[in-house]
């Protein structure tokens, strides 16, 4: 049973914005899936592409399939322990830009509802209070870049990697990530023709040298 229609982007099929020996950094387009789900109809996906090229790519972290931006992908065993456990250290920087529904009133702020999975509506996940002990501890930081018409154009900076963290946090706050089909209601998907969430920015040390590296890729939500 095919629970999701899957119509991944042809174009561009790879946009690859950095290679060396260690790693790879993308440009994923919204609507590609991070890696294969378990059905046979989600093979092509943004790893598979990779590993078309260069069969030694491996996963290090997910973007949701709707999310677009940057993604680091590493090329051997060394570089991807190297890289997920500066992931789940909190040493990497991870910048996402968002267009949400009705303005949010302070300009700045932080988020930190606990999040846990919904049990009565899998897989969609829920906001808690904050200390709650049923879910996982979350925690994400916002600023406003600017307040059109009826929307705020919203910069995020999560400190944990829960999973729709940025989607719930957001739609806690009163404010729901425009064209959201999972999470928003009618008026909020029909709003945009995609969700309007970007990984804009993600720095990290290199696996190998240790340098700070840090790749761009700016949001298409502009007006």
């Amino acid at each position: 049973m095919q629970i999701f229609e899957y119509q991944p982007p042809s174009v561009p099929w790879l946009d690859i914005r950095y290679m060396d020996r260690d790693l790879i950094i993308i440009n994923k387009p919204s609507g590609l899936l991070s890696n294969p789900g378990r059905a046979a109809y989600t093979f092509d996906c943004a790893l598979t592409r990779l590993q078309t090229l260069y069969p030694e790519t491996i996963l290090v972290h997910r973007l949701d399939c709707a999310t677009s931006g940057i993604m680091v992908f590493a090329r051997n065993k060394k570089a991807e322990s190297n890289l997920k456990t500066q992931f789940q250290d909190r040493h990497s920087q991870k910048v996402y830009v968002a267009e949400v529904m009705g303005h949010i009133s302070q300009d700045e702020g932080t988020i930190e509802f606990a999040i846990a999975p919904d049990e009565l509506h899998p897989p969609y996940q829920k906001t808690l209070s904050k200390g709650d002990k049923a879910g996982k501890a979350a925690t994400t930081h916002y600023r406003v870049l600017a307040r059109r018409v009826d929307s705020t154009l919203v910069e995020l900076t999560p400190e944990t990697g829960r999973t729709h963290q940025l989607r719930v946090h957001l739609l806690a706050l009163g404010h729901p990530i425009l064209g959201d089909e999972f999470y928003g209601n009618t008026d909020v998907v029909s709003a945009k023709p995609r969700l309007c969430l970007h990984a804009e920015r993600l720095g990290f040390s290199h696996p190998y040298s240790g340098k700070a590296m840090s790749f761009y890729s700016k949001h298409p939500f502009d007006e």
